[in-house]
């Protein structure tokens, strides 16, 4: 077993380094300042568009999209040592495209919906959202309402989506919707591919979440889609849906030893140049204590982020693994900042260091994509065997 990157993701890995660096570390302070007087965790067009061309030019676009569309193909387990990399930074910068909705288009394309929709995506043309969370019905797919209905070669699609992020914006949101309400979950769950403008399609409002990020509410009223846009399968949205969800959910886990790894950096840059009561912070018995377990705690959310990568590109079933990084890590990292935080006393609490962004992401990151409730539940349910 192999616990190291082979030599051209390690390559890789210090491309998006230096990338990360030299880009996005030095735009951290407009951001922060941004942020700070009420304006959200933006980047401004000019700044996205300069960033794309950059990384376009670093060959760092479509790193794990299929090469027939221009990507790179790279496994899980490159993109564990990337998403790292860019989960130190609070600049809300990801590298094209996203993965998740990537991996889940992957999975489910027809032909012609890969030259419309996937290649597209791929070359930074497009932005995507997903709606799969409603009011009342969050962690629990079963518990989906929004129907959808044919109506000739069409479907429409009426119900209601929260908690989508980009949807006033996304070229197309993937939406999750019940076509057979007596299957539900297990066979009756359908996605389809719906286009900015498509009538019915109404975002109703802006939810400003923690951190200076937003997410939407979206109404479906008699919302038409042409039948050439249902992705994938009649009935089984619900297994590509969960690659989109473990795709998310490795991603987080590596932002968290990311954002963990820059923390208790910053803890062991700090600690040996402030003094309480005649002796450095470094010499205190509880930072050290904190920066020991810190470290521990990173080693092992990192490993046991590699290994479920790892099992994932040979093909093996890492629904348990999922659920454990997904918990371990941002419980980890969110300790691991708070500690950063408390470490740094006043200067912690202030707006002008990362770790109050930091905090926030991985506060909202303890609930997107299953709360750690969840996931734990997911993890005993599968080794008692216990089911609802």
């Amino acid at each position: 077993m192999e616990f190291e990157l082979s030599e051209e993701h390690r390559m890789l890995k210090d491309l998006v380094v230096r990338f990360v660096r030299d880009e996005l570390m030095p735009l951290e302070t407009g951001v922060m300042a941004r942020e700070a007087e009420g304006g959200g965790l933006y980047l401004d067009a000019e700044v996205q568009a300069r960033l794309d061309a950059k990384a376009h030019e670093l060959g760092l676009f479509g790193l794990d999209a299929p090469e027939d569309v221009g990507g790179s193909d790279l496994p899980m387990v490159a993109m564990v040592g990337v998403e790292e990399e860019i989960g130190r930074t609070v600049t809300p910068y990801t590298l094209p495209p996203d993965s998740p909705n990537l991996r889940m288009l992957m999975a489910t394309v027809n032909e012609r919906q890969r030259q419309a929709y996937l290649a597209p995506y791929v070359a930074g043309k497009t932005v995507s959202a997903i709606g799969i969370s409603e009011p009342g019905a969050g962690s629990d797919p079963a518990a989906m309402t929004t129907r959808a209905v044919r109506d000739g070669d069409d479907w429409i699609i009426n119900g209601r989506k929260i908690w989508i992020s980009r949807a006033a914006d996304a070229d197309f949101t993937i939406l999750m919707a019940v076509t057979d309400p007596e299957k539900g979950a297990r066979g009756g769950m359908t996605a389809f591919l719906v286009d900015k403008g498509t009538p019915g399609f109404n975002v109703l409002r802006r939810i400003p979440m923690l951190g200076g990020q937003y997410t939407y509410e979206v109404a479906l009223e008699d919302c038409r889609v042409e039948g050439w846009k249902l992705l994938g399968q009649e009935g089984a949205g619900f297994a590509p849906m969960q690659t989109r969800l473990g795709t998310r959910r490795i991603q987080m886990a590596a932002w968290s030893v990311g954002m963990a790894q820059r923390a208790v950096d910053m803890m062991i840059e700090y600690a040996p140049q402030r003094k309480t009561f005649g002796a450095p912070l470094s010499e205190r018995q509880a930072i050290q204590f904190w920066i020991a377990e810190a470290v521990t705690k990173i080693h092992a959310a990192r490993l046991m982020t590699y290994d479920c990568a790892w099992k994932l590109d040979n093909g093996r079933d890492v629904r348990s693994e999922i659920s454990m990084i997904k918990w371990f890590a941002t419980e980890m990292a969110y300790e691991t900042v708070d500690r950063a935080m408390q470490a740094f006393g006043a200067m912690g609490m202030t707006k002008e260091l990362p770790l109050q962004l930091m905090q926030a992401k991985l506060r909202t990151m303890r609930i997107y994509d299953g709360p750690t409730e969840v996931h734990k539940w997911v993890v005993a349910r599968n080794l008692l065997g216990t089911r609802r």
